[in-house]
Formats: C-alpha cells, structure tokens, sequence
C-alpha cells in the first residue's frame, strides 16, 4: 500500500509513482505557500537590524531588509503606513518591526509586511537622535550667529505645554514672584505619537499672530516639560519640532526635563533652561532689582547734574569778575556821543552863517525884484536845509542812543549786577574781595553779602573749613602790543 502525500489543493502526490505525479504550476506553489505561510503565522512581532534601506522608493514604498546574526528577513513598508510611522527605519538601526508574513511569488521569496516601527531599546533611540543631530547641525539649525536675543521684559510670554501639568503652575507662581507678565498657554499633548505634531503646531500658531491684534502676540515663547525617560521625552527629539522651532521668527526657551535631560529643541532654540522654573527666570529680570537699579541711576544723574550746575556757575563767575564795570564801558561812548553833539550844533550854526552871508551877497548883486526872488528861493532853500538838518541830527542822535542802549544791555547782560539782578549774590571778605569756596574761612570771620540793587548784608562764619589747595593761576596768553585791547 502506497503512502500519499496531500497539498492544499486536494490532489495527491503517490510516493514511488513519479511517472504518475500530479503536475503543480509554478503559480500553485508559490499561492499555496504564501497562503500556508500567512495563515500559520499571521501578526508577528521581530526583532532585528536595518539593512538594505536605500530611502523611499519612487512609489513611496519602501524596501529593506531585517537581520540578525543568523539570518535575513526581507521587509517592505506600504506608502500609505509609511506616513504615518512615528519611527522612520535608518540602515543600520535595530528595531522591533510589526507586521503580517507573507510570501512574494514573484522572487520566491518570504517577506514581513510592516505596520508599525519602534527602536528597540535606548541604544536604538539614541542610535536614531545621534544621526538626526548630525543632520540638523549640517543644515545650520543649532549655529550660533542664528539664535535670537532674548528680550529684557517680554510684554506677553506664550507657554506651549500641557494645561494640567504643574509646570504651567511653576513658571506662573515664578513670573508673578519675579515680574508679573501677561502670559498665553498654548495646551498640548507632551507626550505620545501626537505630541511632536502639537508642540510643531503650537510653535506655528503662536509666530502666525499678528501684532496689535485681539489676542497679543507673545514676545517671548516658553516650550517647557517635566522630566521623564528619554522615551517620554522622545517628542521633542522629533525633527518636525526641532524644525518648527528653528523657522520660529519670536525668541524662544527650551526647558524640557530636568538638568541632565536634553533634547533636540535644546540646540535648536533660541536659549535652553535646565528646568521649566529657570526658564521663568530667564524670562523676566527681578521687578524689585529693576526699581534699586532705577533709583541708583537716579541718583546719579542728580549727583553729575549737580556737579554740571556747580561748574557752569563756576565759569560764569570767573567771565564775571574778568568783564569790566558798565560804568567803564559805557563812558567813552558817553564821552564821543558829547563830542559829536557839540561839533554837530557848531557846524549847523556855522553852515546856516554862511548860507545867509552868501544871500546877502546876492541879494546886494541883483535886482530888486531878482533879489526878492532870490532871497524868497533862499529863504525855501535855507528853510528846507534847515529842516533837513534837524532831521539827520535827530536820525543820528536816535541811532547813538540805539547803539549806545544796546551797548548797555550788553554790559548789563554781562555784568555780575545782572547775575544778582536774577537772584544771586557775591559774597565779599573784610577787604572787599569776593570769596570763592568756605576753605580757609575761620569761625567769627566777618563776611559781607551784596545783593542786587546795592542791598549789602554783613554775616559771620559760624564753623571754620578746612584749608582746600588752591590751584595754581593760569597765566593768560600775552596780546599783541603787550596792551590790553578793546573789549567793544
């Protein structure tokens, strides 16, 4: 009796009876393994290392291969899983690939059809977040010379984290210590497959405000987490957040984690905080600091005020004492204007004696009736002469006293009467010389106080000063002609 040996298609093959053998298309094999194949095994769960991978395939799926040390698995992820991976395959990187066995007839070959992709393990993840580091600091993502400043104090400040967490209630409790700001939150997941999309998001929304709208625009943005393991924190390695972080145009703080913990958006952002605590304090200075800060400056633009006032007085008394008296300036001009008064009515009168002599001598030389006109024309002559000449010497007269009251002002102006017109006063020894500074004055010395208008005030020093170093003189340069010249 010959034993039989049965396929999936219900026909039999008779051992020893090869001549008589049922004849399998190449096409029957290859379904009937790949259904045997799926149906023992379906869902599976492997382990190994990417190799093979060559990117994305033109169609969007990609190919690739999982192996060990022993043996090799193909793989293909379909373009529609792919997408939606939360871990892209990298060659070289060991995952724990899910998904369905199955058969490929077309090579006759067994493959796993992908469905989800995780690291397997930290080493894999830290595998993964070394490359992605290495990718975005070639692009120029953590240089430098593109890191923004941080503003002083930020009118708004956008927080992006979750609502419920006591983060938001730490960097809150600290700003209101430090300097209460107006502050968003921005909610979001900070952790699971959709937190990297969220936190990208809430980056995006927060630069899309517009200035001087209804909802202010942040000055500042907090992104801010609680510690947790590298797979807790993993959101934040995603290369969609560390981009979103980079194209944000308003400063930014990293503060995810704790101290030691760091991630991808730690050498993107714009300044990174060990904790979300001392991100709030990197926000905004101390309110109470700022106040000390503003009344010291205070102070000391009071004092160098202070200081300015004091030597512009002291300059304007060394131009004081150096100008003349007014009497001094005014009396040589007081003295011409009398000449020329003088000279001016001697010439008017001599000047009218001629005129009239040389009518008289015409008057002799003509006829009667000539000589009446003539002296009648001599006469409107002399008259209108005479009226002209009343007026230049009015005009002239009016333009000396201009000149010569304007001179006064001048004097005046300059004059160390007209400081204490304005309310001041020159303080003079027992000899009548002006005294500059109480050092070397002695306790009962007699001082005298002039005031304006000539009001003169005796006083007595009350507590002797100590004896100052009077500088040495300064010797003025010698003018020309060894004489002093004109001061008008």
């Amino acid at each position: 009796m010959s034993e039989r040996v049965t396929g999936k298609s219900g026909k039999g093959l008779p051992q020893g009876e090869a001549g008589n053998a049922y004849e399998f298309s190449v096409s029957e094999i290859s379904f009937a393994l790949k259904r045997t194949v799926e149906e023992q095994f379906g869902h599976v769960r492997v382990r190994g290392e990417i190799t093979g991978f060559r990117g994305v395939h033109s169609s969007g799926h990609s190919y690739f291969a999982l192996k060990d040390e022993g043996a090799r698995l193909e793989a293909v992820i379909w373009k529609g899983v792919y997408g939606k991976l939360r871990f892209k395959p990298a060659e070289g990187l060991e995952v724990i690939a899910t998904g369905k066995l199955t058969t490929y007839p077309g090579s006759s070959k067994y493959q796993i059809v992908i469905e989800q992709l995780e690291p397997a393990g930290i080493g894999a993840l830290m595998a993964l977040l070394e490359e992605r580091k290495k990718k975005l600091a070639a692009e120029g993502l953590f240089a430098a010379e593109r890191k923004k400043p941080i503003p002083f104090l930020p009118e708004v400040i956008g927080v992006v984290t979750s609502p419920t967490g006591a983060v938001i209630r730490d960097i809150l409790h600290r700003l209101a210590d430090r300097f209460p700001r107006h502050v968003l939150v921005w909610p979001v997941r900070v952790q699971g497959e959709t937190a990297a999309g969220e936190v990208a998001a809430a980056i995006a929304g927060f630069n899309a405000m517009k200035p001087g709208g209804r909802i202010p625009r942040p000055d500042l943005i907090i992104v801010a987490r609680g510690g947790g393991s590298i797979e807790d924190l993993w959101a934040f390695n995603e290369e969609i957040v560390a981009r979103a972080v980079a194209a944000s145009d308003i400063p930014l703080i990293a503060a995810v984690g704790h101290e030691t913990d760091t991630t991808l958006i730690d050498y993107v952002a714009d300044r990174r905080a060990p904790t979300p605590t001392a991100a709030a304090e990197m926000a905004v200075p101390v309110r109470a600091d700022c106040i000390a800060n503003v009344l010291d400056l205070e102070r000391r633009m009071l004092r160098a005020e202070a200081r300015a006032l004091e030597a512009h007085r002291n300059e304007l008394r060394a131009l004081i004492r150096a100008l003349p008296r007014l009497q001094d300036l005014i009396a040589l001009p007081r003295q011409r204007f009398d000449t020329v008064s003088d000279k001016l009515a001697r010439a008017l009168s001599r000047a009218a004696e001629v005129k009239r002599a040389r009518l008289q001598r015409i008057e002799g030389q003509l006829s009667t009736r000539l000589i009446r006109f003539k002296i009648g024309e001599g006469r409107k002559r002399l008259d209108q002469l005479d009226q002209r000449s009343k007026l230049a010497e009015r005009r002239h007269l009016a333009d000396l006293a201009r000149r010569l009251d304007a001179t006064g002002k001048l004097l005046q102006s300059y004059s160390y009467q007209g400081v204490l017109e304005r309310g001041f006063a020159v303080v003079r020894d027992a000899g009548g010389k002006p005294v500059r500074g109480s050092a070397g004055r002695r306790a009962g010395e007699a001082l005298e106080i002039e005031f304006a208008g000539q009001d003169r005030l005796g006083v007595a020093v009350t507590e002797s000063a100590p004896e100052k170093p009077r500088p040495a003189p300064r010797r003025k340069p010698a003018e020309p002609g060894g004489s002093q010249g004109s001061l008008l």
